[in-house]
């Protein structure tokens, strides 16, 4: 019999337990929201036009954060990887080490932190300066403890890290300032924890997040792994990192939220998981994994990512309304009904916009969630809340973010 937080720890316990909240709104049971499912398909055109101009080859990557280390058109990973004299598996492992840092130090970045990059003397805002500064922090060497071997991330390194060490990497001062330095150097040290505590996953002495490309080696079935198996590895392996009031059994269970729609009858009843970033996490591993010669079978196990692009195009093109006004200045927490609600209803009207779009672009089953994330849903999420809200395009609804969530 599965325990209360193996339960929770799955993709499709994400996708049955946000379409629980979608049912009580459908219902008219929310006092927050009302749904027109109807406008579905003026966000699936809508979507679809952004993806053709972005793609109009329609060869759509997976959504990863591989796309943003290209911020500003430079191939970043690949002129990294031409100094790295490794063999193939070896660099799989320091591409999931990146990737893995990367992913988790890109919640909310707020509205006036900037990176300027040396190299390119460009500069970069929200997910794409986050992806930019965690790589040059990365390739300093930062999260490795062995000066020979910089490239890497293992726990001693990151036992080390604190407020300061970020703020001096990502160029945080009192004009500059980024949103929950603290959390993310806490988070970090966190991480290093459980890649010691869980040397099955991760390995024996240096425990690092790559060691996971061996692990998959090891045990997948003719080289094969699904998206879903992904995902409940790491929420598995890494559940101990979130910051969370919620605990199961004793446990902590991460990115998660209560709502009254959700009746299991349980010890999890009320509980609505989300893990935006561990599922950030896997979509990022799917390249890693791949360079290994590792098949991701069935990427579209996982869900859309509960983050504000996504839910923004949903509110700003009229699927979910907001039964009273919203005041933008007003922040809620990412614990409060209303936005874990809001959460919720972004996971459950994602998984219909795939086909939608789908049949839109003419494409066949190949394109998935991943691609409709991508192509898709979190530029288009985007472009209309810059048009509705300039210049920089902020959420519907603002969220009282600490760096671990958004």
């Amino acid at each position: 019999m599965l325990s209360a937080v193996a339960k929770l720890n799955t993709a499709a316990a994400v996708r049955e337990r946000c379409g629980m909240v979608r049912d009580w709104v459908a219902d008219g049971r929310s006092s927050h929201f009302a749904l027109d499912e109807t406008r579905l398909a003026a966000i699936a055109a809508y979507v679809a036009d952004v993806t053709r101009e972005s793609y109009p080859g329609l060869n759509i990557p997976d959504h990863s954060r591989w796309r943003h280390f290209a911020a500003g058109g430079v191939d970043r990973w690949n002129m990294l990887a031409g100094r790295i004299h490794e063999d193939a598996l070896e660099l799989a492992r320091i591409a999931a080490d990146l990737a893995t840092v990367s992913v988790l130090l890109d919640a909310g970045a707020g509205d006036r932190w900037r990176y300027r990059e040396r190299a390119s003397a460009l500069s970069f805002a929200r997910s794409e300066g986050l992806a930019v500064a965690s790589f040059d922090m990365f390739c300093a060497g930062a999260f490795s403890s062995d000066p020979d071997r910089p490239w890497r991330v293992d726990a001693a390194a990151l036992a080390r890290i604190d407020a300061a060490t970020l703020a001096r990497h990502f160029q945080v001062d009192a004009e500059n300032p980024l949103i929950g330095l603290e959390q993310r150097g806490a988070l970090l040290r966190r991480l290093g924890k459980a890649l010691v505590e869980h040397a099955d996953l991760f390995g024996p002495a240096p425990a690092r997040p790559g060691n996971l490309i061996d692990y998959f080696l090891a045990t997948a079935s003719e080289r094969r792994v699904s998206g879903a198996r992904v995902l409940t590895t790491l929420l598995d392996g890494l559940s101990s990192i979130w910051p969370s009031a919620l605990m199961v059994e004793g446990h902590p269970i991460g990115d998660a939220g209560r709502h009254p729609a959700v009746r299991t009858g349980d010890g999890t009843d009320g509980i609505v998981p989300f893990h935006k970033l561990s599922q950030w996490l896997a979509y990022s591993l799917f390249a890693p994994l791949e360079s290994a010669e590792l098949t991701i079978e069935r990427p579209g196990e996982l869900t859309a990512l509960a983050e504000y692009r996504n839910g923004g195009l949903l509110i700003d093109l009229g699927v979910i309304r907001p039964r009273a006004a919203i005041d933008p200045l007003l922040s809620h927490e990412v614990a409060s009904e209303l936005i874990v609600e809001w959460r919720a209803l972004t996971i459950a009207l994602m998984d219909p916009l795939v086909d939608l779009v789908r049949a839109r672009l003419g494409l066949d089953a190949s394109f998935a969630m991943p691609q409709l994330l991508q192509g898709g849903t979190w530029s288009a999420g985007r472009k209309i809340a810059r048009a509705l809200r300039p210049p920089d395009g902020p959420p519907p609804i603002a969220v009282a973010a600490d760096g671990t969530v958004f």
